[in-house]
């Protein structure tokens, strides 16, 4: 059963879309269960001004995508690397034990979108 903040960003889900100008970009997939993401991100003075997703997958990957996105938002870089599977998961309110690869697939896109953006920089 899922929780009534997962329902919310499963139905309702924030950021969704294409950042053709983004200034990193981080792909995840599960081969195993068919989910893949892509977080887009803009950042200016070290902080994450934007942030975009699309997603391919189930209800909770649809969430977990929403909710990294909002809580990546406004959050400096270092910050950002921070964001695990279970701080979006209990920023979710929680996700059944056989969803939770889906909390892994949304702060591993979002760190390699960082890690993209910082190579494009040379650091």
């Amino acid at each position: 059963m899922y929780s009534e903040k997962v329902m919310d960003h499963f139905t309702n889900p924030r950021n969704v879309g294409e950042m053709p100008d983004a200034d990193g970009v981080g792909t995840e997939g599960n081969p195993v269960c068919g989910d893949v993401m892509k977080i887009f991100i803009k950042v200016r003075d070290d902080r994450i001004t934007d942030v975009k997703f699309q997603t391919f997958g189930c209800g909770a990957a649809i969430a977990v995508s929403s909710m990294v996105t909002e809580m990546a938002k406004g959050m400096t870089l270092d910050e950002a690397m921070k964001i695990t599977k279970s701080s979006l998961a209990d920023a979710l309110d929680g996700l059944p034990p056989q969803k939770m690869h889906c909390s892994n697939l949304g702060a591993d896109a979002l760190h390699k979108a960082i890690e993209d953006y910082r190579k494009k920089q040379g650091k």
